[in-house]
């Protein structure tokens, strides 16, 4: 079984992305080859960055910042839950990332996206993929966008996919299973 982290990424009140978190979680348990965790940010609560020292080094002062390296270091896979926040995906995401930088290295990630409108967070998907690149992490091309999210969660606060989102899910997962075996190779060979 390889560890997957899902990393829901929202912290504002009213958010979907738990919802979404969720949903992906039983869908990757489903597929049969993840250990899931979800790592949810308004849960953890990690601070603007305030270690002193660059994460280059991995020379972490802080003891929230040492359980964050841990999570993301025992990972094998990631999926990021993003919402699009002004054609972007969340600060709350970006401060995350930059917590860390050997711990994201050479392992692959899915991307759930959603927005209120449209779009699907496929601005934020874009801005996403570009930044994990800078940490050696591998984004998929396949992923999940949710136009529109409140059509999707019903009258009991639960969210609701339709045969596209949940044909797509299947389809990243397949290819997360693959880049992970992948990508565990070249870890390795470091």
């Amino acid at each position: 079984m390889y560890k997957l982290k899902i990393i829901v990424s929202t912290v504002r009140p009213g958010r979907k992305g738990p919802l979404v978190g969720h949903w992906i979680a039983e869908e990757a348990q489903k597929q049969g080859s993840f250990d899931v965790e979800i790592l949810d940010l308004a849960e953890i609560g990690l601070p603007l960055m305030n270690e002193a020292i660059h994460p280059i080094m991995k020379q972490y002062e802080h003891e929230h910042t040492k359980q964050w390296s841990a999570k993301i270091d025992e990972a094998d896979a990631f999926i990021f839950v993003t919402a699009e926040y002004n054609y972007s995906y969340p600060a709350s995401l970006k401060n995350a990332l930059e917590y860390v930088m050997h711990e994201w290295a050479y392992k692959p990630s899915g991307i759930v996206s959603y927005s209120a409108g449209p779009f699907a967070g496929v601005r934020a998907v874009i801005s996403l993929k570009a930044d994990l690149i800078n940490f050696r992490n591998v984004a998929l091309f396949e992923g999940v966008t949710i136009p529109t999210i409140g059509d999707f969660i019903n009258e009991d606060g639960v969210f609701v996919p339709n045969d596209r989102l949940t044909t797509a899910a299947t389809q990243m997962l397949t290819q997360l299973v693959r880049w992970t075996k992948g990508m565990k190779a070249i870890k390795e060979d470091q």
